[in-house]
């Protein structure tokens, strides 16, 4: 199936169960960009499908995924790079670069997985050390009302979902060389996760709620 077509379905379907409230999609900017998601429930890429007009996408896909009806039909449209979770896939990582020296909008969730405790996970220092190797501005995006178990929930009483999309402003990575360099990666992955946060309801905070940085966003 062809990714507009299968987009369009994939849109179809989510008027039907969801209704989604898009902010700040005037930050998103042409070219090339990584747009960083939290990541609650299996609908994250449906509502992202939703809101991304553009079709040069990067995404990389859970590798359980590949054969699933939907998500692996997702994948295979949107010629995604399948990617092992649970270990240091560098393959998949070198592929990911590769694609983004062509150009294009990565889509990506620092947190490697989707949060079972319905609230931010620790994230994952993979979208920092993309961006500094490829240049890519970050584009923190806050989720909200995709959790799986309120989905099913609502599906099963007829009620459509409610569901927001909220953009935090363009980060820009420096990751300095040599000493220092997993701090600097580290201190970079929680800035942009503490962008998230600030943009989430006081519940979905999760393991950065009393994160000093998060707490000076909250301030201003």
């Amino acid at each position: 199936m062809k990714y507009k077509t299968l987009r369009s379905v994939v849109r179809f379907l989510m008027k039907i169960i969801a209704d989604i409230e898009i902010n700040g999609i005037e930050k998103l900017p042409e070219g090339n960009v990584i747009i960083a998601a939290n990541h609650l429930g299996r609908l994250d890429t449906a509502v992202l499908l939703c809101i991304l007009e553009r079709e040069d996408l990067i995404m990389p896909v859970a590798e359980k995924y590949k054969h699933h009806p939907l998500y692996g039909a997702i994948g295979r449209a949107a010629n995604a790079i399948w990617l092992n979770r649970f270990d240091a896939d560098y393959s998949a990582f070198r592929q990911i670069l590769e694609r983004m020296k062509q150009g294009g909008l990565l889509v990506i969730a620092p947190e490697g997985t989707r949060s079972k405790t319905e609230a931010l996970q620790e994230g994952k220092m993979g979208v920092a050390f993309l961006a500094s190797k490829s240049g890519y501005p970050v584009l923190p995006v806050a989720v909200t009302g995709t959790e799986d178990r309120g989905i099913l929930e609502n599906l099963k009483h007829f009620r459509r979902s409610k569901i927001t999309a909220t953009a935090a402003d363009l980060l820009h990575i420096d990751i300095p060389k040599g000493a220092g360099r997993e701090g600097a990666m580290r201190r970079a992955t929680d800035e942009i996760m503490c962008q998230i946060g600030a943009l989430l309801p006081e519940k979905y905070r999760g393991v950065y709620a009393n994160h000093p940085r998060l707490k000076e966003l909250l301030k201003n």
